[in-house]
């Protein structure tokens, strides 16, 4: 398993360029396998390792709302409570007051506003502008028109909200009393010994810092983290501290003896609370700071982070006890890939055959090239653009660019939409051994580099 898990994560990190990506596994309730593959920092020549620090992103999530649910436990406050109780603002969607569990499970109403889009994308130069909300304050004053936004009452409708957990973030402190990183610290990192974990703007020093990198048509540029406010996507971690955190999880929530929150509490943040809509797996829902979908018949309970300079996935199978963190400093390839791609081997599954998205990047990738019909007498080229195909022709005076989308996976087959105002054209690829045919409109070409 572990053969094919590392030539995987090789093959893909050498095609989307990565500088280094750290994975640790758990099997059967035990720390298996943990590995650093690449440079931490290119520059210098410093390898990665399990205790290599990345930016996790909205993996962050589920540490806020493990610190709301720490409170409840306390009597502190519930999540039927109104946000608003807590806010110096009211919060509402048509009319109705959001909830801390519309919040938790991002069922307020309100699209994303993408706040933390705007401020990441400006910070690390991906932008000409950005977005100065650094602080709850700012936050507060972004917010002001909200309710405008909103679309539907509170837990009728999944609309993923970045400020929503920033105001968890504001309510962690209001109750408490204490600042929300001071709170995160001392009532979850420390009793679950994360020795390495802390937040964007804390001192690094005596820490081994990945650097963060946009990856740019081939040349990695250095960045650093975008600092803000941190409840939606503000730790830095490690693959050997955040398996103590999946630890405490798949044992109820109790890590070396030590409770952190009761296993109610742990049911009722990986129970799904509202669906997913757009979703390939089994079933699809979003819990408290987890996704929660099915996997070949399992519960998987999953998150993925981003902050574009640096990536993180981290998902566990409860029943298995089994879990994967894979933490990456750059974006550019899914990490979610890599963590189901394990947790498929983990279940003695074949991922290449039973997981739809490896096989479709697989046929993404294989399917780009230049394209002739009988004799060489028309060329096009498909080249791949993320998750799109395009099929291009570039002429003196005419060109085409049209996208294909894929539709299915069949058999040695691959169909694709080509939309269009005045057609419904399917466009297939046949593929069998060296040899690919695609078949256009009116042509069949063959595929010759």
């Amino acid at each position: 398993m572990v053969a094919r898990l590392e030539e995987f994560i090789l093959e893909r990190a050498f095609k989307t360029e990565l500088p280094s990506i750290a994975v640790s596994l758990i099997i059967d309730g035990e720390v298996v396998y943990e590995r650093g593959f690449g440079y931490r920092d290119v520059e210098n020549r410093l390898p990665a390792s399990p205790r290599t620090v990345y930016g996790i992103g909205s993996v962050t999530k589920s540490f806020t709302a493990l610190a709301v649910m720490q409170l409840y436990e306390k009597g502190l406050l519930s999540p039927d409570d109104p946000a608003e109780k807590y806010l110096p603002f009211k919060l509402r969607a048509k009319g109705e007051p959001v909830k801390i569990h519309h919040l938790l499970t991002h069922s307020s109403g309100i699209p994303a506003l993408a706040y933390a889009e705007a401020l990441i994308r400006g910070l690390v130069g991906e932008a000409e502008y950005w977005l100065p909300v650094i602080s709850y304050e700012d936050l507060f004053a972004f917010l002001r028109k909200a309710a405008d936004w909103a679309v539907a009452k509170p837990g009728e409708k999944f609309f993923y909200l970045n400020e929503g957990y920033v105001l968890l973030g504001y309510i962690v402190e209001k109750v408490s009393g204490v600042k929300y990183e001071e709170y995160v610290k001392k009532n979850i990192f420390e009793p679950l010994e994360m020795n390495d974990t802390l937040f964007i703007g804390d001192s690094l020093e005596g820490k081994e810092a990945a650097v963060p990198y946009v990856i740019h048509e081939g040349e990695r540029i250095r960045r650093s983290y975008p600092q803000g406010v941190t409840a939606d996507g503000g730790i830095l971690s490690c693959v050997k501290d955040l398996s103590n955190y999946l630890l405490m999880y798949m044992n109820g929530g109790v890590f070396k003896e030590k409770e952190i929150v009761s296993e109610k509490t742990i049911r009722e943040m990986t129970e799904p609370h509202v669906p997913i809509p757009y979703s390939i797996f089994e079933k699809d829902g979003y819990g408290y700071g987890w996704r929660i979908t099915g996997l070949f018949g399992h519960k998987l309970v999953r998150h993925s982070g981003s902050i574009l300079v640096s990536t993180a996935f981290a998902g566990y199978l409860p029943e298995k006890k089994t879990g994967v963190v894979v933490l990456a400093n750059a974006s550019g390839y899914p990490l979610s890939f890599i963590g189901m791609y394990a947790l498929t081997l983990a279940l003695d599954k074949e991922p290449e055959e039973e997981l739809y998205f490896i096989k479709a990047d697989r046929i993404l990738d294989r399917l780009q090239g230049i394209y002739e019909t009988y004799r060489g007498t028309m060329r096009v080229n498909v080249v791949r653009r993320g998750d799109v195909l395009y099929l291009e022709r570039k002429g003196k005076y005419t060109s085409l660019n049209i996208p294909l989308i894929l539709d299915r996976i069949e058999e040695n087959k691959a169909v694709f939409k080509a939309p269009g105002i005045a057609s419904k054209l399917e466009v297939e690829f046949y593929i069998e051994d060296s040899k690919v045919e695609m078949f256009y409109e009116r042509y069949k070409l063959v595929k010759k580099q």
